[in-house]
């Protein structure tokens, strides 16, 4: 009776593990099917194709996506694998020109000589601003000659680019009332820092206080080309032209009390010597 009752239960216990077993080979199948699942998903994503049914919002797939991760092999638009290339990366901007840096001035007092016109020795204050402006005139108005530096002014004498000097024709006692008649060929010396400069008179220019283009020209480091770079040393004597303009029925006036027009006389440096 006892050996009956114990080959059952042995039989039952032989039935249960034959059971886990075929549970336990079902569960690695399953395992095996979803690790070949996977594969085939990264392999897909090296080849830049993304399975149906996993690609989220932001175009990645749910097995790489997150933090810049990648997996090996894959890369982004920065870096590319054999084969493989991701975006090319644009070239850098070209750096914009650098502005032709305007010539500086060696704000120094000087003499101004015209032979041709009897002036001698007219003292010429620098001032930084430009030609004929408010400084610039109650300089003027003392009976000397104004010469602006600065951002708007031009530069010293015997520098590369144009040294400006103004001066009154009629009032304070007209110290260049004669510039009109200084020719071309005529010379001019500048006295400065123990230095004698001699310029000659290439060109007459007319200055329009009312064109902007006009005092542009005027006030150019190179007399009448805005923007063109200087390569030599120049100089602009100016005076006013209000004989020619009250004569012409142009009577206009700035807030100086300056006539529209001025004249203008270029010349190029020479030569230098002691003084």
């Amino acid at each position: 009776m006892g050996a009956n009752r114990r080959g059952p239960l042995r039989r039952g216990r032989s039935g249960v593990r034959g059971v886990r077993a075929v549970v336990a080979a079902a569960v690695a199948a399953v395992i095996t099917v979803v690790a070949v699942a996977v594969g085939v998903a990264l392999r897909g994503a090296d080849a830049g194709g993304t399975p149906a049914g996993v690609r989220g919002a932001d175009g990645t797939t749910a097995a790489v996506r997150g933090a810049q991760v990648t997996p090996a092999g894959v890369h982004g638009a920065d870096a590319t694998s054999a084969g493989v290339h991701g975006p090319s990366a644009a070239p850098p901007p070209p750096s914009p020109s650098a502005p032709t840096p305007r010539p500086t001035a060696s704000p120094v007092a000087a003499e101004v000589s015209i032979p041709s016109i009897g002036v001698e020795a007219l003292d010429v204050v620098p001032y930084e601003g430009t030609t004929d402006d408010r400084a610039g005139t109650r300089i003027q108005d003392r009976g000397v000659a104004a010469s602006p530096y600065g951002e708007h002014g031009g530069v010293g004498p015997g520098d590369v680019g144009n040294y400006l000097v103004t001066a009154h024709r009629l009032s304070a006692g007209g110290p260049l009332r004669d510039l009109p008649a200084v020719d071309v060929g005529d010379l001019v010396r500048v006295t400065a820092g123990g230095t004698v400069y001699t310029y000659e008179i290439v060109e007459t220019r007319e200055t329009s206080f009312r064109s902007v283009r006009s005092l542009a020209e005027q006030r150019a480091a190179v007399p009448g080309d805005p923007g063109q770079k200087p390569t030599r040393a120049m100089i602009t004597l100016s005076t006013c032209a209000t004989p020619e303009d009250d004569a012409a029925g142009n009577f206009w006036r700035d807030a100086q009390g300056n006539p529209e027009h001025r004249i203008d006389k270029i010349g190029v440096l020479t030569s230098k010597r002691p003084a």
